[in-house]
């Protein structure tokens, strides 16, 4: 797959038209499309800005770091006259203005090409939609790319576009870069706006970037990252733009291994092993690793009585009309409308309460690590159809709970994580390791910058789906 800075590198100086690159990604999205099960084929106006920004070029002007670059969203995000359907049964928005994600991806050039397939309204990890048909995992079409961003994992692992763009509420970015074998990033709450995207639980949601390697996911965050003042959620925090560039020595860095968490996890066979390896590999580099000793940072803790609520407030009206959700999702409404019982705001304080103890205890953390390192998942296969995992240390497990123990944590904390592949001496093909590293607030840069040193030091790397051209990965 040619990167996606390789490519707008091509169309900004002419050599290139965006029309060629356009015209290759919506047919290599259509061959996909039983696998991949998009929700929307965006052809006529992809074409349309295509020959926009050719023009562009052609008098002179440079449309933006990712211009002519083909990048598919998940299917909540809203773009101007093109249906919103959150891969549900009967919402059906079509929005006259696009989210503010949308149009900074266009203002850096990037042409929409398509809408990704989803778990239906974002509630879930596994993408097995029963409305428009379960999304595949390209390196296995029996397996899920996980959820709930996993069209969008499955689009840049199919090797069809180099950049899509999902969310992660609990994990639903980078449990897909995992189970896809390439790399996603989860920004801090209000790092970018949230305006126009259909709302999971807004205080925990986030959206970022998924691609085949860091370089490109560092230009899709730098057009998504910043301020909107008419954003509620979004922070005037000043970005770290100007630091993405700047050197790292991994000597520097000091990395924590959270123990409980790590003690505690579910694990499928040889993963336990596969992570142990690799925080070899960051001591090889000279990175100070050290476990720590901290109780507070365990999941799950009261997730789902903060979420819940949340959840309940979006759906409820709907829920209680008569409203079809499928069967996974429906429980799982059902639930939120019994989070609390008889006591609902008792229940909410105790989890606000627990929140702000886990916050407080990840800035403790912070004041001794620049980072603390975990696998991004317990697994990086699930069977479509099967809703259950089974691990070396827990036996057989419900499905989400395998795949979120690492990445739920993080969200009720606000901090930014990122999904890097690490794949073993030599492998080519399948799903590598994935390491999750976990950073202080507003620390994206950092991420972004250690993530950078693992590619360039041959550590890190996405394995595509067999089939996937490799030309110009890392360019």
């Amino acid at each position: 797959m040619e990167s996606a800075r390789f490519l707008a590198r091509q169309v900004r100086t002419g050599e290139r038209s965006a029309r060629d690159g356009i015209g290759k990604a919506l047919a290599d999205l259509l061959d996909s499309q039983d696998a991949l099960n998009l929700t929307t084929l965006i052809d006529e106006s992809a074409m349309s800005r295509a020959d926009e920004l050719d023009g562009r070029v052609a008098a002179g002007e440079d449309p933006g770091p990712l211009c002519g670059v083909p990048v598919v969203i998940k299917d909540l995000i809203d773009q101007a006259g093109v249906p919103t359907t959150c891969g549900s049964a009967f919402y059906r928005r079509l929005p006259q203005h696009s989210a503010p994600v949308v149009e900074r991806l266009e203002r850096a050039g990037a042409v929409i090409v398509a809408r990704a397939g989803l778990h239906e309204f974002a509630f879930g990890f596994s993408s097995e939609n029963q409305w428009f048909g379960p999304v595949r995992n390209p390196h296995d079409p029996a397996t899920s790319p996980g959820g709930s961003s996993g069209g969008s994992g499955a689009v840049v692992a199919s090797g069809a576009a180099p950049i899509s763009i999902g969310t992660d509420t609990g994990g639903s970015i980078r449990v897909p870069a995992a189970l896809c074998g390439i790399f996603g990033l989860k920004v801090t709450h209000g790092r970018v706006p949230l305006t126009g995207v259909f709302p999971l639980g807004p205080s925990l949601d986030t959206v970022g970037p998924l691609a085949a390697n860091t370089g490109d996911l560092a230009v899709a965050y730098a057009s998504l990252a910043g301020w909107h003042p008419g954003d509620p959620w979004s922070s005037p925090r000043p970005t770290d733009l100007d630091r993405l560039d700047a050197p790292m020595k991994p000597r520097s860095l000091r990395v924590g291994l959270p123990e409980q968490w790590l003690a505690k996890a579910p694990y499928a066979a040889g993963y336990k092993e596969r992570f142990t390896a690799v925080i070899s590999q960051l001591e090889s580099l000279g990175m100070g690793v050290e476990l720590f000793d901290d109780p507070v940072l365990l999941p799950p803790g009261r997730i789902n009585n903060i979420l819940y609520p949340e959840v309940a407030a979006v759906h409820r009206a709907w829920w209680e009309g008569g409203k079809p959700y499928g069967w996974e999702v429906a429980g799982r409404i059902r639930e939120t409308l019994e989070v609390g019982g008889e006591r609902p705001a008792e229940t909410l304080l105790d989890a606000k309460r627990w929140q702000a103890r886990l916050r407080n205890r990840m800035r403790a953390a912070f004041q001794r690590f620049h980072l603390l390192a975990l696998p991004t998942s317990g697994a990086l296969r699930k069977v479509i159809g099967d809703q259950e995992i089974h691990t070396v240390t827990h036996g057989r497990l419900a499905y989400r709970a395998v795949l979120s123990w690492f990445t739920s944590l993080v969200n009720v904390s606000g901090c930014p994580a990122i999904s890097i592949p690490v794949p073993r001496s030599g492998q080519s093909s399948g799903v590598p390791f994935s390491l999750q590293l976990v950073a202080p607030w507003w620390r994206e840069d950092l991420l972004l910058r250690v993530s950078s040193v693992l590619e360039r030091e041959g550590v890190a790397r996405s394995v595509l789906a067999v089939g996937t051209p490799p030309s110009h990965q890392s360019r």
